[in-house]
């Protein structure tokens, strides 16, 4: 083969061996959790005379991208986090963009604890016992509601009604 031939050979290896790898770091990267999940089932959640429209992540990666990339948040929306079985939960901010008030909830509604979480931060925040909801709101939302740890929210949702 002539040494013209041999080296376009060679460069379309290499040209096809970086597309490769680029396909394969493209499909590691999932292009939709670049965008933020406004699509999700709703739930109603009565705090008291306020009303609480949540939209509901109960899948894994539901409830991994939360409420990443979110630039607003109507005052009167969250997302409530729903797991499989209670167990001791803990959040991060990392790609969220907006600051957010916690609220991990027992079974029947009921707040265990609260918590304020900074945007961009990968700082831990947990329950403080095994929980099987997580209510986020825009940050002070409970704060200026006077909402606290043992107020109980009421939904369908939750097993005490």
């Amino acid at each position: 083969m002539n040494p013209l031939k041999q080296n376009i050979l060679t460069q379309l290896r290499a040209l096809f061996a970086c597309v490769m790898a680029l396909g394969a770091l493209i499909s590691l990267t999932p292009l939709a959790a670049q965008d933020p999940q406004t699509n999700l089932q709703r739930a109603v959640i009565h705090a008291g005379m306020f009303q609480i429209d949540a939209q509901i992540a109960n899948t894994p990666q539901q409830r991994q991208i939360g409420l990443m990339f979110r630039k607003d948040m109507p005052t009167h929306e969250g997302m409530l986090f729903i797991f499989e079985e209670p167990q001791k939960q803990c959040f991060w901010m990392k790609n969220t963009l907006l600051p957010l008030s916690a609220a991990f909830l027992d079974d029947d509604g009921g707040i265990v604890n609260l918590v304020d979480m900074q945007p961009q931060s990968t700082d831990s925040h947990c329950s403080e016992k095994p929980v099987r909801y997580v209510l986020e709101m825009n940050q002070g939302w409970f704060a200026k509601k006077k909402i606290g740890k043992g107020y109980k929210l009421k939904s369908q949702i939750f097993s005490g009604k």
